[in-house]
């Protein structure tokens, strides 16, 4: 079995079929035909079906194999080269989006500062599509909501995010309220999570309580686009503080709720595996980015360290937080 053999699998599951994978890997469809049924004589199955150009259930066992083997390469070059005091090599990370935004030039800069040869490679993403990318290997570390579900993956609480009221302040329903409560909220129309979703669970979780039913104008199903649509005018939200950029700022007002705990975001790992040195440098950058609490966006308090965050033991991510 060689590591060539392993990259045409991913490539073709990535692609979706051989012509595809062999563009993508500038070679020829009859090398990519020859590398997979030369792996599964050896292997003794079929990986892929030639008829739909998707993996076998064997090769999707392969193919979660082949991006931990990957990733242990990568890592093992990254770490060579810590070995001659530079820190260099691919680190995948995964964030999401309301935290990429704010946390993602800060990183940039100070990794082409301190670490030059590094490449940081991010993808943004909801913490449910983060999740699985993580667990497999295919990304080296997330920063995502916590708690984090199953045995896979480990995590490490950073920061503390308030939930708040975002209003314009042109059409602000709580004029001269400093703080809102959950029984003002149900005063008013709201752009709200979709029903279903985690968000609008402990929403309406936290409001039944103190007998508030909150009344949609729409329901949606995701942060940023709720987000986008109150930014445009069609009505107050309940968000994370950085859903609000700071040039917007000066057009809408970020209001406290009673009632409503702050999301906890913080760093994710693969349980198996050894981070390489790269990923390490990268982790090492984003707890002190954290711990600056003067330079972090109004709304995010840094988490007690040691924080270790709980794992959700083969159960669902826990109801109650905006995971995107």
């Amino acid at each position: 079995m060689e590591l060539r053999h392993l990259e045409v699998i991913a490539a073709v599951a990535e692609h979706g079929s051989f012509t595809a994978a062999a563009d993508a890997l500038n070679t020829v469809q009859s090398n990519i035909s020859s590398h997979v049924s030369r792996l599964e004589r050896e292997l003794g199955v079929t990986l892929v079906n030639r008829t739909t150009g998707r993996l076998t259930p064997e090769g999707d066992a392969v193919l979660a194999r082949t991006y931990r083997i990957m990733s242990e390469v990568d890592s093992l070059v990254s770490d060579l080269g810590a070995l001659k005091a530079e820190v260099s090599g691919v680190v995948r990370a995964g964030m999401i989006g309301t935290t990429a935004r704010w946390l993602v030039p800060h990183l940039l800069a100070e990794c082409s500062e301190l670490h030059p040869k590094l490449r940081l490679v991010v993808a943004e993403g909801t913490t449910t599509t983060l999740d699985p990318l993580l667990a497999t290997g295919r990304l080296d570390l997330g920063v995502v909501t916590l708690p984090v579900p199953g045995r896979d993956l480990t995590s490490e609480a950073l920061f503390r995010e308030d939930l708040v009221l975002v209003v314009a302040r042109d059409q602000d329903p709580v004029t001269g309220m400093e703080r809102v409560g959950l029984t003002d909220l149900g005063r008013m129309d709201l752009l709200l999570p979709a029903p279903g979703t985690a968000f609008r669970s402990e929403l309406d979780a936290a409001a039944k309580p103190a007998g508030v039913r909150l009344r949609p104008r729409a329901e949606l199903d995701g942060v940023r686009l709720i987000a986008s649509l109150t930014f445009e005018g069609y009505g107050p939200a309940i968000l994370p503080a950085t859903a609000v950029p700071q040039h917007l700022r000066d057009r809408f007002r970020l209001v406290p709720i009673d009632g409503l705990s702050p999301r906890l975001v913080g760093l994710v790992l693969r349980n198996r595996g050894m981070p390489s040195a790269s990923t390490l440098a990268v982790i090492d950058l984003l707890r002190k980015l954290v711990a600056r609490s003067e330079e972090l966006p109004e709304g995010i308090h840094p988490a007690d360290p040691p924080a270790v965050a709980p794992r959700l033991e083969g159960a669902t991510r826990r109801l109650g937080v905006p995971n995107g």
